[in-house]
């Protein structure tokens, strides 16, 4: 392919991405900013199934 063409091509595909406008999911955008989580992977962590360690306790590795 010629140079021309691919410069064409690489135009064509630039001014597509500039002026593509999506559909805004403004609700989405709402429950992220609000921090409202709908991934219930995160909720299920529980900090209390690791031993509390106190650094007098802690010996460094040698």
């Amino acid at each position: 392919m010629g140079r021309g063409r691919q410069k064409a091509k690489q135009t064509k595909v630039a001014r597509r991405l500039k002026y593509y406008t999506p559909d805004t999911d403004y609700r989405a955008l709402e429950r992220e900013l609000s921090g409202a989580s709908t991934d219930d992977a995160e909720d299920d962590f529980e900090y209390e199934s690791y031993p509390a360690v106190d650094e007098d306790d802690w010996d460094p590795p040698r």
